[in-house]
């Protein structure tokens, strides 16, 4: 088999291949090991190569699941693989091995995927870029000096270059939808407790994270999906799952919907016309297919959401940091600036402070059940501008100099109490103000590449469903993948070379 014809099957295709015995599971992993050593120079996908880990899997007996024998890669963030590091982008957290896999891992282990390395990301998933001190900054292979999104960067850089066909992502504010918008790719995030972020941790963020993947075709969602949401009897809750199988959504046409959408910012910040048009575009598509699709928008303070989700999101960074040290032995400085500032607001929050912030979360979740009352789904821009330029959201060399100083002092709670706490949300979020709804309510939410801008990037459409929802968006996703196909648009090789001869 030639990279050509590896890259024109998905995953699901690619194991209809090994189970045929058309092609052996080792053959495949050449194949994306090849890949990956081509790009990786021009776009940084992966962060921990694992090249014996997938060797060795891929002389398994490839067994019967839809997915076996295909190559994967983890994201290198809260998915362990048991005597590897999971670094999560950072540098002092490469010395500290897994003692056991996640059940996301245990679950892709059991599937029969060939696991061969972990895809970089930013500092603790923290930003909706991958750059990071110690790993360098991810790039698109649609344009290489624009980022790929994160913070499951790598994994989507890794999918559209072709590295592999799906690979693993998790989604805490936006991270799975805002790299697949940004690429090209598919990405759904489930519900809130569906999939296990176990054993390591029991309901992150509040409940907010959702471990997932990143895909070329809603079907390898789909049964990605099968998988993941297998019962785990140790999760917080247990969570009603369909009757059928999620596979079995892609089959089918979903009932005629009642879609409310929006373009405008819930922040009020400024909304690139691109963004417009690809909500309009896909509404008119909507409609032509026989759904009713018009404004409308939850009821809610968007600027409030926003101040309070960057409340908890510091408070945790606060807490990741301040762990890593404790295992690591290192220091905060040891860390990204944009991490230490993070933290510092972070602990500078107080504990009714936090608990205040969280309980308006209910008010938000309210507001989206009362919408969802009337419409069956939310339709957004994924991203309000095309994905940002490598560099972009820097912090400036100025601050970089000024800030550590501050920091150590605990500054932390006047950066809170002024104007810079404002500017932080803003700066954290303008770029991507839709996607955190879906983790504080914990309902379930996709980005679908329906639009690529005049320049040729990509820049995807959301969609938000009440609790439960995810068969019916995998449903609309297959309608709208049949009426207007996306695999087979990929990143021409001209600009990965280029970046690669800079590099």
């Amino acid at each position: 088999m030639k990279f050509d014809e590896y890259r024109a099957h998905d995953a699901v295709g690619l194991a209809e291949l090994v189970a045929r015995g058309d092609v052996h599971p080792a053959e495949l992993l050449r194949l994306a090991l090849d890949r990956r050593a081509e790009v990786d120079p021009a776009l940084n996908v992966v962060s921990l190569l694992m090249e014996d880990v997938g060797k060795e899997l891929a002389e398994r007996p490839a067994g019967d699941s839809a997915l076996a024998g295909v190559p994967f890669l983890i994201k290198d963030l809260g998915q362990d693989y048991a005597g590897y590091p999971t670094a999560g982008g950072t540098g002092p957290l490469r010395s500290v091995r897994a003692e056991r896999h996640s059940i996301a891992v245990e679950q892709w282990l059991a599937a029969g995927l060939v696991i061969f390395g972990k895809t970089t990301t930013p500092e603790f998933g923290s930003k909706g870029i991958t750059e990071t001190r110690t790993f360098g900054a991810t790039r698109n292979p649609w344009d290489p000096n624009r980022t790929p999104g994160g913070s499951s960067g790598g994994s989507a850089a890794a999918v559209a270059a072709g590295v592999v066909p799906v690979a693993g992502a998790s989604d805490g504010g936006g991270s799975i939808r805002i790299p697949a918008a940004c690429t090209g790719l598919f990405g759904l995030k489930a519900g809130r407790g569906l999939v296990s972020s176990g054993p390591q941790l029991g309901d992150p963020l509040f409940g907010a994270v959702s471990e997932g993947v990143l895909t070329r075709s809603v079907r390898d969602s789909a049964v990605m999906l099968d998988i993941l949401s297998a019962p785990d009897p140790g999760a917080p809750y247990a969570v009603a799952r369909p009757d059928r199988a999620f596979s079995a959504a892609v089959t089918e046409a979903p009932r005629r919907l009642r879609i409310g959408f929006s373009h405008e910012s819930p922040m009020g910040t400024p909304v690139d016309p691109e963004a417009v048009r690809a909500v309009e575009e896909v509404a008119r598509l909507l409609e032509n297919l026989g759904h009713t699709v018009e404004p409308a928008a939850p009821a809610i303070d968007g600027k409030q959401l926003a101040t309070d989700f960057m409340t908890v999101w510091t408070a945790s960074v606060a807490a990741e940091l301040a762990h890593a040290c404790t295992v690591t032995g290192a220091a905060p400085r040891d860390f990204d600036i944009d991490t230490q500032v993070l933290a510092a607001v972070g602990r500078a929050v107080s504990a009714p402070e936090l608990i205040e912030a969280h309980a308006r979360w209910n008010l938000y979740t309210r507001a989206l059940g009362d919408f969802h009352t009337t419409y069956d789904l939310l339709l957004t821009p994924t991203l309000a501008e095309p994905p940002l330029r490598i560099g972009q959201n820097r912090t400036p060399v100025i601050a970089e100099t000024v800030l550590p100083p501050l920091l150590r002092i605990g500054a932390g709670k006047v950066l809170s109490r002024t104007d810079f706490y404002d500017s932080l949300v803003t700066a954290s979020l303008s770029a991507v103000p839709f996607t955190q709804l879906a983790n504080i309510t914990g309902r379930p939410a996709m980005s679908v590449p329906t639009h690529w801008t005049a320049s040729g990037l990509p820049l995807g459409t959301q969609f938000v469903a009440p609790p439960g929802g995810e068969f019916l968006l995998l449903q609309l996703a297959a309608e709208i993948e049949t009426a207007q196909p996306w695999f087979d648009r990929v990143p021409a090789e001209s600009p990965l070379q280029q970046a690669k001869s800079r590099r």
